[in-house]
């Protein structure tokens, strides 16, 4: 009986202290709960205004009640159909480069020269703390009238007539595309990266043992290894295909390419902060936050009937 207490007393003190351990763990996630609560969900009390004729200065108590009638706006506002064509172009442009950073993240697994490697993934996944203003001003010193290209040409005398790469609307979707992904490559690469050296180094083993090489360990073993994490990868980004993003178009916008580079984001900014159009910009970003969270459960849904797995 002794015994049998003992070894509940041991067994009551663990639990005690598992329990203990996970209320500091919960308390060290609080305050990113509250931030995400604050910036993420609060705000959502302002959706309210889309149904209201605000008007800065004004008291809702006093505003007149709308209703729906800024979502029927949106209809038959011009300017929203060539918004919508701009970030569906602009997303499905980088949807369709995913699989780079999964070359890349083979690539680099690789290399056998340890220096070479970390040299590589440096090098590759710095731009991405690269703020898009110093990228923009990079970007202005290199390909303006006046730039380094340019100049260079004009030097060699291969053109007379300067190369108008920032300000071209027939090639800015490829240009920012292209942008995009020298700056996040090496980044999205660490996923796949990580997925990689997880991969259970016996399997490789088991195909040197029967002949296969470097290629065909890649195409039989890597690649299918990380291909859940690229499908999941890849739904996430289809589920986001109107945030086409705001701070890359904000600073390459200029006035010969306005019309092919304004996206929905950039859009409900210039109605909210620059026309103080509230109602509206708040109608359009609703508009936009339903949408996403409709793709999302749709991917979800099709990811759980194909793959038998749901990414939420």
């Amino acid at each position: 009986m002794e015994i049998t207490y003992k070894k509940g007393e041991v067994a009551h003190t663990k639990k005690r202290k598992i329990h203990a351990d996970g209320i500091k763990l919960l308390l060290m996630t609080l305050p990113f709960i509250i931030f995400v609560i604050a910036f993420s969900y609060v705000p959502l009390f302002g959706w309210v205004y889309a149904f209201f004729d605000y008007r800065p200065g004004i008291p809702l108590s006093q505003t007149a009640f709308v209703g729906i009638e800024h979502f029927r706006e949106m209809l038959h506002d011009r300017d929203m159909l060539r918004v919508m064509i701009n970030t569906l172009a602009l997303s499905l442009l980088s949807i369709l480069a995913a699989p780079l950073p999964l070359i890349l993240a083979i690539m680099i697994s690789e290399v056998r020269n340890g220096f070479f490697k970390r040299l590589i993934q440096t090098t590759t996944t710095l731009p991405n703390y690269i703020s898009w203003i110093i990228v923009f001003s990079l970007a202005f010193s290199m390909f303006s009238s006046e730039g380094a290209i340019n100049t260079i040409i004009a030097r060699l005398g291969l053109s007379d007539t300067p190369l108008n790469v920032l300000g071209n609307p027939d090639h800015v979707w490829l240009v920012q595309t292209l942008l995009l992904i020298w700056k996040t490559i090496g980044w999205n690469a660490i996923i796949y990266l990580a997925a990689i050296v997880g991969i259970d180094g016996e399997q490789y083993d088991a195909a040197k043992i029967d002949g296969a090489g470097r290629f065909h360990s890649i195409v039989h073993i890597t690649i299918p290894n990380i291909m859940p994490t690229f499908i999941v990868l890849l739904l996430l980004a289809v589920s986001n295909l109107l945030s086409a993003g705001f701070e890359q178009y904000l600073v390459f916008n200029n006035i010969m390419v306005a019309d092919k580079i304004e996206v929905l984001d950039l859009y409900v900014y210039r109605l909210g902060l620059v026309t103080n159009d509230y109602p509206y910009s708040t109608a359009v970003g609703m508009f936009k936050s339903v949408i996403s969270i409709i793709l999302l459960f749709m991917i979800n849904s099709l990811s759980k009937r194909v793959r038998g797995e749901s990414i939420i």
